[in-house]
Parts: structure tokens; sequence; C-alpha cells
């Protein structure tokens, strides 16, 4: 009887005790919740899709296309989930801010490009901390300095001249296919030395194509599957390695030093005096050509492409050229090019429409909070990647009047679409901390090979324009761009 009592009692005791705690618990909750209201996080809305692989499937399919579905319902900030992951989405300069301006202790680039490290190789860009990596970048500006571009316009003038002097009096070419060959050419006298201009430009270039067939979406998630691409991508990238280490040594060894990117990176030194070595100078001539070649023979084929089909603009970039003959002749230099403002207008236009990179990646070490056009308040956590789609901002029709018509003069003194809504508006070449190096170079090589063309070409547009290909990994332009051309000669 004592024991059943005492038992009873110390049930009693525990069930008390339980309450008691529980009841501790909840008003802790309460007082919590009253003293620091703002310590709950406002998390972005969440694209509806099925569990687990229903977000991977609806962006796989198309990022753009669910960016065109998601943003009217949710606005500028939501967040996609599949397996283990959430990608956070920061659409228009309202909320873009952060995502440019941050430093790398807060939202890195390391993590979500390492997919880049085999084709770019070992104790280069992504495969580096963050302090090695901006030194590496230093390099670049030095490189792509004023002085040094200059010296590069005349070796783009040389090329264009060249290559388009074997076309005939008249005929039909493929656009696409002509400039990204005229482009390779290019960026292979410019960047990679005149060794290879000259003498490789054959091998190193079937070996860059290697490199870049082995550049595949499933290499995003899975860089070192053993696949046959994956496989060539790895033999190409150690025959480039052996090619440039011999050439550097040549180099060092005659002491002949040439106006080339790799020259730049041979003379490049750290901050604690240590050289570059032959490795590393592969692996960012690599990197350089990678981030160049692409987008400049995109752009160029898109701005032809609108060129050819809006005559009012055409008319205008011709005229100027006539205007330019008038003041400087047949001269094409830095100079001449740097005042071709209706040609730049052309040019930025089309890659405002058809950006190269249509989606930019962070990943999130901290939490950080942004606040929308509408004035809604969201806390993006720690561990989200954080996305930005320059192919969807920079079509924004409360930035953009009618932003799917091609309209140079948007970007027009007085107009100024672009700056009229503040920073990041238009993020076709990234901007803040990460914004592209080459930029000015880019601008320089397509305004040389359109100029040459305008002052010696009447061209017409045969084929219908060109589709987007969405399936690239850099999105650029579908199918061929058929021209029928005829050779002329502009008088001042």
């Amino acid at each position: 009887m004592e024991a059943a009592e005492y038992s009873a009692k110390s049930e009693s005791k525990i069930l008390n005790v339980g309450l008691l705690l529980v009841a501790t618990l909840v008003a802790a909750k309460l007082i919590s919740a009253l003293i620091m209201p703002r310590s709950r996080k406002r998390l972005p809305p969440v694209v509806s899709a099925w569990p687990v692989l229903g977000g991977l499937i609806r962006f796989m399919k198309g990022p753009v296309v669910m960016l065109r579905e998601e943003y009217p319902k949710l606005g500028g900030v939501f967040t996609l989930k599949f397996l283990n992951k959430s990608i956070t989405f920061l659409i228009g300069p309202e909320v873009s801010a952060h995502f440019f301006k941050a430093p790398e202790s807060d939202l890195s680039q390391q993590e979500v490009y390492q997919f880049n490290v085999p084709t770019f190789g070992p104790g280069v860009v992504f495969d580096v901390d963050y302090s090695i990596r901006q030194e590496q970048f230093r390099f670049f500006t030095e490189a792509l300095r004023v002085n040094k571009l200059k010296g590069y316009v005349d070796q783009m003038v040389t090329e264009a001249e060249e290559y388009f002097s074997k076309w005939g009096d008249s005929g039909e070419v493929d656009l696409k296919y002509e400039l990204e060959h005229l482009i390779i050419l290019t960026a292979s006298r410019c960047l990679l030395g005149e060794e290879v201009r000259n003498k490789l430009f054959d091998d190193v270039s079937a070996l860059f194509h290697d490199l870049d067939n082995g550049m595949l979406p499933i290499s995003v998630v899975f860089p070192y599957l053993p696949i046959p691409a994956h496989r060539r991508r790895d033999q190409a990238r150690k025959k480039l390695a052996e090619i440039f280490e011999r050439i550097i040594a040549s180099r060092k060894q005659t002491g002949k030093s040439q106006n080339d990117l790799l020259q730049c990176f041979i003379d490049s030194k750290y901050k604690d005096g240590r050289s570059t070595t032959e490795s590393e100078i592969t692996g960012l001539l690599i990197a350089a050509l990678f981030a160049g070649q692409h987008t400049s023979s995109i752009t160029s084929t898109w701005t032809g492409s609108y060129l050819l089909c809006n005559p009012r603009y055409m008319s205008a970039v011709v005229d100027e050229q006539k205007n330019l003959l008038g003041k400087h002749g047949n001269k094409l230099d830095y100079d001449t090019l740097s005042e071709m403002e209706v040609l730049y207008r052309c040019i930025k236009e089309a890659l405002r429409l058809h950006p190269p990179l249509i989606m930019l990646l962070r990943s999130s070490h901290s939490d950080f909070s942004v606040k929308t056009r509408e004035g809604k308040e969201y806390d993006i956590p720690k561990g989200h990647i954080v996305a930005a789609s320059p192919a969807f901002a920079n079509r924004l029709p409360h930035i953009y009047k009618d932003p799917d018509v091609y309209d140079p003069d948007r970007f027009a003194p007085g107009r100024d679409e672009d700056k009229a809504a503040g920073a990041f508006s238009y993020i076709s070449f990234g901007g803040g901390r990460h914004g592209c190096l080459g930029e000015p170079f880019a601008y320089l090589q397509i305004k040389a090979i359109w100029s040459h063309l305008l002052r010696n070409f009447e061209m017409e547009l045969i084929s219908p324009f060109p589709e987007i290909d969405w399936n690239a990994m850099v999105v650029g332009v579908k199918g061929k761009v058929m021209v029928r051309y005829k050779r002329r000669v502009l008088s001042a």
C-alpha cells in the first residue's frame, strides 16, 4: 500500500514537473515573440513544384521560362527548392545591390563555379582562395589597361582586314560561322600570341574545341563524371598545357617580349614577389579565352542580325562610319573606335536582349535582407544559392520601355533607360565586385569587326531572323544566319 501510494505521488510529481516545463517553454516562446518579433525570418515565397526533383526539373527545362511564369505571381524575390538546395532569385535593381556589392565572405562565387576547375585547371580562378583569385584578377586588369588595349586594336583591325579580304565581290555566307572564326583568330593573336596564331592555330583551336565540348549541362553537377566528352576535355587540357609550357620557356630563354595577354601573364608577379607558374599562365589564358570568345562572337552575330532587320539603325551606323571616314580617313585605331557612339549603342542593345550568360550565381555565407519595389522585406538565409538573371532582368518593363523591342536609342543621352532606375538596371556584363573585366576589350573587338563590314560591304539577311539557342551552356544564336553581301567602298 505504501509502495503504491509512493509510486502515485512520484508519478504526480513527474507529471507536474513536465507540465511546468511545457508551460515554461510556451511562455518563453510568447515572450520571445513579443520582445523580439523581428527575429522570425520573413522567408521569400517558394516556387510551386513537386517535392525533391520537381524544382530541378522546372529549372532544367529553362530557368528564364520559369522566371517569366513566377515573377508576375511572386515578385522580385522567390526561392526554388530541389534535393537539399535552395536557390533564391533576386530580380531587378531594387533587390540586386547586395548580390553585386557584397564581399566574397558573404556571397561567394567559388562554390557555385567549381565545375570550371577541370577546364581552367588547378591553381587558378575558382581553385584558389579569394585572396589569390583577387591577385590573378589584378593580372587581367593590368593586361587590359588602355595602353595595352590600343595595341590590341591594331591586331584586331589587321585580323578583320585579312579575313574579309578573302570574301569575293559578292556572295552568300553564314554570318554566325564567319564571325565565330574571326573572333577565335583575333583572340589567338591578342591573347595567346603570335606563336599560336602563326604556327599552332589549327592545333590549339581543335584542342579548345574539345575543351568547349567538355562543358555540358551535366558537367555543372558532375564535373568529373567519366564520360567521353570529359575524357577528351582532360586530354585537351593536358596537351594545351604542354604547348604553352614550350612557348613560355622559349620566350623566357630568348627574352623576346610581345604585346599579348600571354606576355602580361608571364611578367605578372604576386604581392609576395612570386612569379606566375607555367601551369597558372595556361589556366589564366584558358579562362580568358572562355570568357571572351563565345560572348564576343554571339554578340557580334546578334548585332548584325538586328541591324540587317532595322534599316533605320543600319542607316545610322553607316552614316557614322561616313562621318568618321571624313574626319580620320581609313585610319581605325583605339581613338576612332571610341568615337563610335551609335555603333556602341547598337551593340549594347543587342547585348541587353541577348546576354550570353543568362544566370549569375553566388553562395550565401551569411543571412541578409532585401526590400522589393513593392515594399516587401525578405530574409535570405545563409546556405542559399543566390541568383540573378541578366536575360530576364534586362527586359523588365518598369525599367525599359517596350523591353522586347530592339531600340538602341534607349541608351542615348536624355533617355538613359539603363540608369533611370539606378545601378544594376543593365547587367549583361554583371556588375559591382564581379563585373566583367573584359568589357572594354569586347566592345573594341566587336566595333573593329563591324566597322570594317559597314565600310566595305552592303548586306542583306536572307534567312529568317535567328532564334535563341537555349540548350547551349553559353546561350547564343540557333542555326545559321545567312547573309548576301556585295563589296563596296564608302566615300567621305
